[in-house]
């Protein structure tokens, strides 16, 4: 969509407020709400806000950063739909930009961004295919604790398994929100869960990562239990992760693929194999500093 169909929508669908939302530098979602008559002067000129409180953004005497609403990741919310006078809330992803309006070289969406461009240049587009696990966990007093929501194991079902129904109303929203769900199923430990979507391009599965964390806390907030995505919240017990898979393609060809190899690997993916080796240090610098 472009920005003036995105307009466009929001009349339609009675959107009173339109969530910005973007990710800091650990990727933890942050966003900013305005009313649908500003949107109209968010998709022209942005909207500014103070980047020294952004964790990894910029020191306070650069503060002023700009948020531009990418109209392709416009969706409407599903759990704030419709009101008792029939409004709705819209929520759209953003690049961050400096004040000279160049893009900030500290957005997460940045970086992805032009690696895939440095892809596009030698030929290859790049896909992603997550597998994120999550903990759900009761509250007491309004408070998250670390007691599990069931005590189900690796893919049990009812009884032992209380969450199918917690899953099913997760993947409806998701639904909803334009996602492909492939399967759901409970995970090796107490109160864990895993829920599969379809692969894409790498752009769009970061976008559609931080959105199904959103989705996920907040279906589980609406049941009165507490949802997290962190790697280890109780010692002792299976940890979560995200297994994700990545391809190159080629003209719409996987470019991993080779009949003649002996495991069926071509030299590009021996070649991207050694590269994520060459580089596993520095990626897990950023991207797994601590235990969680």
């Amino acid at each position: 969509m472009d920005a003036d169909e995105v307009l466009e929508k929001i009349k339609k669908e009675n959107v009173e407020f339109l969530r910005l939302q973007f990710t800091d530098i650990l990727g933890v979602v942050k966003n900013v709400a305005i009313t649908a008559e500003q949107a109209e002067k968010a998709f022209e000129e942005g909207i500014w806000f103070d980047g020294s409180s952004i964790e990894g953004f910029v020191r306070i005497q650069e503060s002023d950063m700009r948020l531009d609403p990418d109209p392709d990741t416009f969706t409407t919310l599903p759990w704030r739909h419709s009101d008792e006078r029939g409004m709705n809330t819209g929520r759209v992803i953003c690049d961050v930009t400096d004040t000279d309006g160049t893009p900030f070289a500290g957005d997460p969406r940045h970086v992805l961004k032009q690696t895939m461009k440095e892809a596009e240049e030698m030929g290859f587009d790049l896909k992603a295919g997550p597998e994120p696990e999550f903990f759900v966990f009761e509250k007491e007093n309004g408070k998250a604790t670390t007691k599990p929501h069931d005590r189900g194991g690796y893919f049990d079902f009812a009884p032992k398994d209380l969450a199918s129904d917690l899953r099913r109303e997760m993947i409806l929203t998701l639904q909803e929100m334009g996602f492909e769900i492939e399967a759901s199923h409970h995970e090796v430990a107490e109160g864990q869960h895993e829920i599969d979507f379809k692969y894409g391009n790498a752009l769009a599965t970061a976008d559609n990562i931080a959105t199904f964390r959103t989705v996920v806390r907040a279906i589980a907030e609406l049941s009165d239990l507490h949802a997290t995505f962190m790697p280890k919240p109780v010692a002792g017990i299976n940890g979560s992760g995200m297994h994700t898979h990545l391809s190159l393609f080629e003209d719409g060809e996987n470019a991993f693929h080779a009949e003649s190899d002996e495991f069926g690997l071509s030299e590009t993916a021996y070649s991207f194999l050694a590269g994520l080796l060459e580089h596993a240090p520095a990626i897990t610098a950023v991207s797994n500093p601590t235990v969680n």
